[in-house]
């Protein structure tokens, strides 16, 4: 999920592609930023979560 909202533009347009309610991945979305925070690894923005998704190797830079 979180690959898919970082490759999107909106929330709206990745959960439309995803087949799942946009409050759905809201909660997902609130709770990998809840786990980020939890290790000390603030990820407050989308582009905070782009780092840090690529630091942890979930996506490439090739997949953007």
């Amino acid at each position: 999920m979180l690959r898919e909202w970082l490759l999107c533009d909106s929330k709206n347009e990745a959960a439309r592609r995803l087949f799942i309610a946009p409050s759905t991945l809201s909660t997902h979305i609130a709770r990998i930023r809840d786990k980020y925070e939890y290790c000390g690894r603030s990820a407050s923005t989308k582009a905070s979560l782009l780092c840090r998704a690529l630091q942890d190797g979930l996506i490439d830079i090739e997949d953007l």
